[in-house]
């Protein structure tokens, strides 16, 4: 059973605070016009749920960190959201194929074990037609890149597994099942946390 990082869970919210406000615009486009069942994957403290909740969805989360899990459940709570909470991995999904109208990943990719699974396991529950919105931070280029490099080993310990070199898009570009309609470069974010990519991705 996985401990998960609780001194992380603790400290995501005040560290983020003022993140947050920049990320509301992107976290409004993340969910806007969406229908029907939605996943909000790698939900982490439940920073999605004021977006989502509210509104006729047939809401789920998933988030394997027990600590991050049990701060979303809080959240969720206050906010008066019905939405099923589960434990589980990107990379194995605990849905059957074609659940979801919409999965939401917002800042998730970074830490999963294997991009390119998590992905395939996201256009696998998607229903035909339904679509992944994402806002990932990304690797950079040149220099910048090389510091990402340099800085992950130490990142990933103290930032609950997130990496900051992942090229996160090419998963979703290359998986047979998805189209990608969308992606574009968003000015949050800063190195080495940056650039910053949202995009739209369609299920075959």
């Amino acid at each position: 059973m996985d401990d998960g990082h609780p001194l992380f869970a603790a400290l995501y919210d005040p560290l983020t605070r003022v993140a947050e406000r920049r990320l509301r615009p992107e976290r409004a486009w993340l969910t806007e016009g969406l229908s029907g069942r939605v996943l909000d994957l790698g939900c982490g403290t439940g920073a999605m749920f004021p977006y989502l909740c509210g509104r006729d969805l047939d809401l789920h989360a998933l988030e394997p960190d027990p600590h991050m899990r049990k701060r979303a459940k809080r959240r969720a709570a206050d906010l008066d959201c019905s939405i099923g909470i589960r434990e589980g991995r990107a990379e194995s999904l605990p849905y059957p194929d074609a659940s979801f109208d919409a999965v939401v990943v917002s800042l998730v990719l970074c830490s999963v074990s294997d991009v390119e699974e998590s992905v395939a396991e996201i256009a696998r529950v998607l229903a035909p037609g339904g679509e992944c919105r994402f806002l990932e931070h990304v690797r950079a280029e040149g220099w910048r890149a090389r510091v990402q490099e340099a800085l992950t080993p130490c990142w990933r310990r103290a930032a609950g597994g997130c990496r900051l070199d992942r090229e996160t898009p090419a998963a979703f570009v290359s998986n047979p099942d998805l189209r990608v309609e969308t992606l574009q470069r968003v000015p949050v974010g800063l190195p080495p946390v940056a650039p910053t990519l949202r995009g739209r991705a369609v299920r075959e």
